[in-house]
């Protein structure tokens, strides 16, 4: 990207940022009530918090969640997603189960968890892991279907081997699906673990902010709802990264 565009970006990133910053800070005004602080006394909240002690903890243990689920879940999902894309026979198999699992609300399930995995971070980290499971599996499997056709028999007339063929064919076609499918999945499992920390926990962002609902410390619970905003922005910017160093093609 050249330094033009670059800051043009900036530039572009800053003026939202305002924006929303003066939509906020209107809306505080407008309603005037103690549920809706305006965005300096919220950011002022949650600086005390995190340089406190007080937050750190619960970020962490979130982050953790996530990411946990994320490296359970990614390997196997993109391994069955490419097989099903690139085999007619196993795509018979494994399309039913994906077009059952895809659509369906994975939340129900977190009763189920808990009472399979008890109590701790299991049962929470496997709801995320599956929900980003049939996300990442289904956007590898369509990946690979996008393949052009014939590509993998003129590589394989050219001499290229098994390796050569996942390696620099097949696993490069599919990762702009994949970083796709992780923006999503990583999206929704953020808002899908407030839920899942809700219940039958004493950490994370998702339990602070309703135990600082229930104790009407309304500045509290939206700082730790920035918070969250915060974190699934800072795995937003991780996936960036990442995609600019697997597909640099994309810059």
């Amino acid at each position: 990207m050249n330094p033009a565009n670059r800051l043009w970006r900036w530039g572009a990133t800053l003026v939202t940022l305002a924006v929303l910053g003066l939509g906020w800070a209107w809306a505080a005004a407008l309603v005037a009530k103690p549920f809706l602080p305006g965005p300096v006394e919220t950011f002022g909240r949650l600086f005390t918090l995190t340089f406190t002690g007080v937050l750190g903890p619960h970020i962490e243990a979130s982050a953790w969640r996530v990411v946990a689920a994320a490296l359970l879940a990614f390997f196997p999902a993109v391994a069955l997603g490419l097989a099903a894309g690139l085999s007619p026979r196993v795509d018979a198999v494994v399309r039913p189960l994906l077009y059952l699992l895809h659509p369906l609300p994975k939340v129900v399930f977190l009763p189920l968890f808990f009472l399979f995995l008890g109590l701790g971070d299991e049962p929470k980290i496997a709801l995320v892991a599956f929900i980003i499971f049939s996300q990442l599996a289904v956007a590898a499997r369509d990946g690979a279907r996008r393949l052009p056709a014939g590509l993998l028999d003129q590589m394989r007339t050219l001499g290229a081997r098994r390796r050569n063929l996942w390696f620099d064919v097949v696993i490069p076609g599919v990762w702009p699906e994949l970083f796709s499918a992780l923006r999503v999945a990583l999206g929704t499992s953020v808002a899908v673990l407030f839920f899942a920390e809700s219940f039958a926990s004493q950490s994370g962002l998702g339990w602070f902010i309703v135990d600082a609902w229930g104790r009407v410390d309304y500045l509290g619970m939206n700082a730790a709802i920035v918070a969250l905003a915060l974190l699934g922005l800072a795995f937003l910017a991780v996936i960036d990264g990442a995609e600019l160093l697997f597909v640099p093609w994309k810059r």
